[in-house]
């Protein structure tokens, strides 16, 4: 165990925001292998909420998966697109950390169906407050709820400029959102740049 690991320790809750490569994915990976580390009955499990709509995409995954399976070889894999929260109901017991991985690729998939995720457009974009409704409402009472702890990945996206897009706006003011309610609803709020940590709440 490194420095950075023996200085870590697992949230009940825990939300990581970060760009692109910022660490906050490995962040997660090194809290399950903590979280695996400290008790031989404690069981991790990352809840994956990509889809391979494109070729690319699929090599990213397999990717993901054949460098997560190295790095935190106990953790399982449950892939769950849309259902986030009933898959947390589902897979949190005391004894286990679950890991969602993320929840920006999750938002997409509940504003944007694949096919038109697949086309590169939006012409059937759902309504926000629809989702807020059936999709975000059950993952805040989710993560709540939970019975140990979780940790939730997504992407803080809206440090650059502004898109000109109207719907690339709406989706950044989309994400924003959701991350500020996820942030409430989580003891530990964690940003990730350049791989390094910067706490924003911890209310432990």
């Amino acid at each position: 165990m490194n420095k950075t690991e023996a200085a870590m320790h697992v949230a009940r809750s825990e939300l990581i925001l970060g760009g692109q490569k910022s660490g906050k994915s490995r962040r997660a990976e090194l809290l399950a292998r903590q979280w695996l580390g400290a008790d031989p009955t404690h069981r991790a499990v990352l809840i994956a909420t990509a889809q391979a709509w494109d070729e690319e995409m699929q090599q990213r995954i397999a990717r993901h998966q054949s460098d997560r399976a190295e790095r935190v070889p106990g953790m399982l894999t449950v892939e769950e697109p849309l259902a986030l929260a009933q898959a947390i109901s589902r897979c949190s017991r005391a004894d286990t950390l679950v890991v969602v991985d993320c929840l920006t690729l999750w938002l997409t998939n509940c504003l944007m169906p694949a096919d038109e995720q697949a086309s590169g457009t939006m012409g059937r974009n759902r309504d926000m407050a629809h989702v807020e409704r059936v999709r975000v409402a059950p993952l805040l009472i989710a993560i709540e709820e939970a019975a140990g702890p979780i940790v939730l990945v997504g992407n803080e996206i809206g440090l650059g400029v502004i898109p000109m897009g109207a719907q690339v706006r709406a989706f950044v003011d989309a994400l924003g959102q959701l991350n500020q309610n996820v942030a409430a609803a989580c003891q530990r709020v964690t940003l990730m740049a350049a791989g390094l940590p910067l706490t924003l709440k911890d209310s432990q």
